[in-house]
């Protein structure tokens, strides 16, 4: 049903919804446009409504080919409970969909959207804007208007969403806010959001859609944000020396090791032409899939359930697996200092076992059991042979066997 959203835009039908709100496809002066509705207990905030407006110049101000647009922010509407920020509006799916359907993107289409949302990264952060939500949810890929063939171009979205909705009330001191696989170390320390930020969580999501998988996903929330400060990403097998380093060091721990959004433009649009042809990289299914399932040795309980994310344009079912931009409690020092719970996805050779899954443990029983097995029939053997060099068995048959000599010939009676 048609519902109107201040005095000149008008919402028609969901294009899917998010932690923060609704999206929806909308109508206004100027033609088609999203229209992202924020949740009702959030449009009841006043103070949230005030950073609205605070925010509204330096969002609307925000232009680049690799941002998705905000043309206006509605504070009221017809029953005066309504915030929402409209935006462009982008055809295609996020990058979340389109990665679910490849399983894991060639080298040189990951860089290449990698490159283009840096590239956008660079004109926010020089404006002092600051995203804190950068994951493929957000990330829109709108296909070429000339259906040629050419690569759909990356635009990132939800700018401002994050620090509109978490500071300073829904942000305050002990928590985390954003998506825990995303999200860089120094905000798990308790340090505020700077640039380095998003760097830490784009070259993520590059690391993602290399390998399916992020450098310190799995297990409960708090086991991956410990991961994020005490972990070093593995290597992924095959990936080009000149691009690992990129990964590397944006993945660093210190913010200030990390490059900035146009170095990282620059550098991934250098080594671009010589990815091309490369396959996606073949590092085997880092979820499992293809293992048995037996239950791990020993056991951990099962964590809760983890909030739903959909992606912001979209409208089929959501993914009720991955846990986004969702407030999470800082671990303390010591929890710090304790290592992970749970095991993070690894690169591994295709049909090797991932350490911790239940086929590696499954693995691990056998070997343990074989080792207790050969270690029985050597003590069998051990116990036999010292019986029949010390004369075991009959006294009477050993009193009738002829003495040992060394130089193997028998000996004489007297």
């Amino acid at each position: 049903m048609a519902r109107n959203i201040g005095s000149q835009y008008t919402t028609h039908r969901v294009l899917g919804r998010g932690s923060a709100g609704t999206v929806w496809l909308g109508e206004g002066p100027q033609g088609p446009v999203a229209i992202k509705l924020l949740r009702e207990d959030l449009a009841t905030d006043p103070e949230l409504a005030e950073r609205f407006a605070h925010e509204r110049h330096a969002l609307l101000g925000l232009e680049h080919p690799h941002i998705v647009g905000v043309r206006d922010l509605v504070i009221g509407g017809e029953d005066g409970q309504d915030l929402a920020l409209v935006m462009d509006l982008v055809r295609g799916p996020d990058l979340r969909t389109h990665l679910e359907r490849e399983r894991r993107l060639a080298p040189h289409e990951a860089v290449a959207i990698t490159a283009q949302i840096a590239a956008g990264l660079s004109v926010a952060h020089a404006a002092g804007i600051v995203h804190r939500d950068i994951k493929p949810e957000n990330i829109l890929l709108e296909p070429a208007a000339d259906g040629t063939g050419t690569p759909p171009t990356a635009l990132l979205t939800d700018f401002g969403v994050a620090k509109l909705i978490d500071e300073p009330r829904h942000g305050g001191k002990g928590g985390v806010v954003g998506t825990p696989d995303y999200v860089a170390p120094e905000i798990v320390e308790g340090l505020p959001p700077r640039a380095a930020v998003d760097i830490y969580a784009l070259v993520t999501v590059l690391y993602e859609l290399l390998a399916g998988f992020t450098p310190f996903g799995g297990g409960h929330t708090g086991a991956v944000l410990r991961r994020q400060v005490t972990e070093t990403a593995a290597r992924l097998p095959g990936v080009p020396d000149p691009l690992w380093e990129v990964l590397q060091q944006c993945l660093a721990k210190a913010p200030a090791s990390r490059l900035r959004a146009a170095e990282l433009a620059s550098r991934l649009r250098e080594i671009l032409p010589s990815l091309e042809g490369l396959p996606p990289l073949d590092i085997g299914d880092p979820d499992g899939a293809d293992e048995p399932q037996e239950p791990a040795d020993p056991p951990r309980p099962a964590p809760g359930p983890l909030p739903a994310a959909v992606p912001l344009v979209r409208a089929d079912i959501p993914d009720d697996e991955r846990a986004t931009h969702t407030r999470m409690r800082v671990p303390d020092a010591e929890e710090l200092a304790g290592g992970a719970h749970g095991t993070a996805r690894t690169p591994r050779a295709p049909g090797q076992a991932r350490a911790g899954s239940a086929r590696h443990a499954a693995a691990a029983r056998r070997k343990r059991r074989l080792a207790i097995t050969v270690a029985a029939g050597v003590l069998a053997v051990v116990a036999v042979g010292g019986w029949l060099l010390t004369g075991g068995g009959d006294d009477d048959s050993n009193s009738h066997r002829p003495p040992h000599t060394t130089t193997g010939e028998p000996a004489l009676a007297p």
